[in-house]
């Protein structure tokens, strides 16, 4: 089966009922779908299917039929602009109908309340005056309000119920009430339209601070959308020429100036430069480069001139695919959204059935119809499925923008989720902890061997210039680094296990192994305890020998990453256990455990044998995360609960994890767990302040504390303005909660 994955922004939904909606329409109706999540905080909806069983048009068209809009470009259409100009106009939009309900709404408000407390003359009770209410109450109620009558007829008539339906059924209610009075010679008492006027316009206003402020939630992904260049100059017959980004091929040599942003991935060809990747990798310290060196889209070029040739273009880029990669995290469901979902499928017929309730109990205990009927309204506005809806996913899209602008990339939420309930961090050593590559470490001359360390290093890598193996190669680029100018060897032989024998400048040496000389008599056979204090380290020891004479040695490792002690201490001063994994022998993983302080070390484990050791790890009823940045490292980052894969190491570390530390610094492990930490501390905050709200507000607006003479009157009656003015402030409240994740503080300590 062919499956396919597709994600669209959705326009028209007013609360999470609305995404439950669609989500339940394309699960269960669509054949071929097989999986539809709708993050109704960033608007998009995430559809699986089968590509021979169904299409987007059959997929489009379900969620049309049902009331709701996609947004789709054009050909030659932008899709993120496209979005973006659909959204505005939507704002625009309910900023007009805001600002009717303003003018309308305010001035009859003012008057109504000013006559309700005698502030104006008898005038106001004239007869006329509430003909005047009903033509400043209409506008209000089906311009500025239609849009909550056109989604509750949309949702009844899909037997579902949202807050449109609550909002609808409240105002009209006020509404039609007054009206009836109006209309009606043999009906007298107070008319309500302002109530229901000002609901509706406290209400839209709400929503409209709410849209505004959700868009922020999303600003990391705009962020980055923002770094790709629009144009590049691209060589072409010699000439250099201006194209669209768009019409940039592999291949192409393309010029970048100084401070201009590189528009795609690729490699130097000409030019060095500082290159500034904080946009990828968090550090914020330029990088120099030079030719055969890689560069990435979106990245900031310093004061050089460069020419490099494109290798990826357009969707296939790195920036392309950290945004898609972000985008697809945000649009997930976190496993701890499932009880919101669940009270949030029941709740809009609940509030009905509590409405009616406590209408039906306090027009039988007072026998007053006007007060029963207040409380109803009340009950009916003040509830807030919003507040649930968004209190997960406006949480989940700030923390994974938080960890795109550090280079922690989450994949999905329920990694985001899962990284602040570690108890154990396992790392492989090798390209983890350390380098990933041997290098020159010592370089000591014998006592009477008359040399200088300088003079070993060069004759070493002289010597070495003809190997292949890596340690020889590691000596050879060390020097070169040093700037040392080597000689040729002659008659260059290598011995494989051994070591290397050649003549530099006429001499003959031999570069190997201390066991290699222990062998042959007339040389020392305890080379010196420098030598083994060294080995002990971890560290491979290479002996130079003139003829019989030793000249030095030199010890070449793979040294410790800068960061890697400063990480492995912030995880444990986290709470974590940290266990080094490796298949290096038991006396040089213990070196380097010491080195760095990891709480436990595993050495001599075969790449097949690190899953196993993750699970019998997890058998221990804890949560494992596993680091790793090869592919003998996939299968242990598959079997933990959270795979941290190193960015910089191979495509299939990368697709097996659930954590892209871009940078390669370890130090983005501790940041990753810190912003779970605090983005997990956020959606409880986020879902206790929306349940209680509603636990604690509906039943107050109820007239539960009606009773008790000792509270405020305000209290024990509830007006349906302020309840409206409640549940507005309570969604905006909760995303801005969502927000702070933002300003969090994830440095290093």
């Amino acid at each position: 089966m062919n499956e396919t994955r597709l994600t669209l922004p959705v326009t028209g939904m007013t609360c999470t009922n609305c995404a439950a909606n669609i989500e339940r329409t394309l699960n269960k109706k669509v054949p071929g779908v097989v999986s539809a999540s709708v993050n109704f905080a960033s608007e998009k909806l995430t559809v699986e299917y089968i590509s021979s069983e169904t299409s987007m048009d059959t997929i489009v068209d379900a969620v049309k039929k049902i009331g709701f809009d996609v947004i789709i470009a054009g050909e030659n259409e932008d899709e993120e602009n496209m979005e973006e100009i659909v959204r505005e106009k939507e704002i625009q939009d309910q900023t007009r109908k805001f600002m009717v309900g303003v003018i309308f709404a305010l001035p009859l408000f003012i008057i109504s309340m000013s006559r309700d407390f005698g502030l104006i003359s008898t005038w106001s009770h004239a007869p006329w005056m509430n003909w005047f209410f009903f033509l400043l109450a209409t506008p209000v109620q089906f311009y500025t309000g239609l849009d909550y009558y056109i989604g509750a007829y949309r949702n009844l008539k899909n037997r579902t119920a949202n807050m449109d339906v609550l909002i609808a059924l409240g105002s009209s209610v006020a509404y039609f009430y007054s009206l009836a009075i109006v209309l009606l010679p043999g009906l007298s008492g107070h008319v309500y339209f302002e109530t229901s006027a000002v609901i509706i316009t406290l209400i839209k206003f709400g929503k409209l601070l709410e849209a505004r402020t959700k868009g922020k939630t999303g600003g990391a992904i705009k962020k980055l959308i923002g770094l790709v260049p629009k144009t590049a100059f691209v060589i072409k017959n010699g000439n250099e020429t201006q194209i669209a980004i768009s019409d940039v091929q592999v291949g192409d040599i393309i010029v970048i100036r100084p401070g201009e942003r590189i528009p795609v991935d690729g490699v130097i060809t000409d030019g060095e430069s500082a290159v500034d990747e904080s946009m990828l990798t968090g550090e914020p310290i330029p990088m120099d480069k030079k030719p055969g060196d890689t560069i990435t889209g979106g990245t900031m070029n310093g004061d050089g001139l460069l020419k490099f040739k494109a290798t990826r273009v357009g969707k296939d880029t790195a920036l392309s695919q950290i945004i898609r990669m972000v985008q697809e995290a945000q649009g997930s469901k976190a496993p701890i959204q499932a009880l919101a979902d669940k009270v949030a499928a029941i709740f809009v017929p609940v509030v009905i059935g509590i409405a009616v309730i406590t209408f039906g109990i306090w027009w039988g205990v007072t026998g007053e119809f006007v007060p029963s009927m207040i409380r109803m309204v009340a009950v009916l506005v003040i509830a807030c499925p919003c507040a649930l809806g968004l209190a997960t996913p406006t949480a989940i899209m700030a923390g994974t923008g938080k960890g795109a602008e550090n280079g922690i990339l989450f994949k999905r939420s329920q990694a985001l989720e899962n990284a602040a309930r570690l108890d154990i961090v396992v790392m492989d050593k090798t390209g983890t902890i350390t380098q990933g590559k041997p290098t020159v470490v010592d370089v000591i001359p014998a006592e009477d061997s008359g040399m200088t360390a300088d003079d070993l290093l060069i004759l070493c890598a002289s010597l070495e210039k003809g190997s292949e193996h890596p340690i020889g190669k590691a000596i050879v680029e060390f020097a070169r680094e040093k700037g040392r100018k080597l000689s040729d060897p002659e008659q260059f032989k290598a011995f494989s296990g051994f070591g290397v024998e050649g003549r530099i400048n006429g001499q003959a040496y031999r570069l190997g192994k201390p066991l290699w000389f222990e062998k042959e008599p007339g040389l020392p056979k305890d080379i010196s305890d420098g030598i083994l204090e060294l080995q002990s380290k971890g560290r491979t020891v290479m002996v130079l020998v003139k003829a019989s004479q030793l000249l030095g040695i030199i010890s070449v490792s793979d040294v410790v990453k800068p960061e890697s002690k400063k990480a492995i201490k912030a995880l444990q001063d986290a709470g974590l256990k940290v266990v080094m994994l490796t298949g290096d022998n038991l006396q040089a993983a213990l070196a380097i455990g010491k080195e760095v302080n990891v709480d436990e070390v595993k050495a001599e484990v075969r790449p097949e044998e690190k899953a196993g050791e993750v699970k019998a790890l997890q058998h221990q009823n804890t949560l494992v995360g596993m680091v790793g940045d090869g592919i003998n490292d996939a299968p242990a980052l598959a079997q933990a609960d959270i795979g941290f894969a190193i960015g910089t190491g191979t495509d299939v570390a990368i697709e097996t994890g659930d954590i892209i530390l871009s940078g390669g610094r370890l130090t983005g492990i501790p940041k990753a767990i810190k912003i779970s930490r605090k983005t997990i501390a956020t959606i409880r905050q986020n879902l206790f302040f929306a349940f209680v709200y509603n636990i604690v507000l509906i039943p107050l607006a109820a007239g539960v504390l009606a009773p008790f003479d000792s509270f405020p009157q305000m209290l024990r009656e509830l007006h349906p303005i302020l309840a409206a003015l409640a549940m507005a402030a309570s969604s905006i409240s909760v995303v801005t909660n969502s927000l702070r994740l933002y300003r969090a503080d994830i440095k290093e300590d």
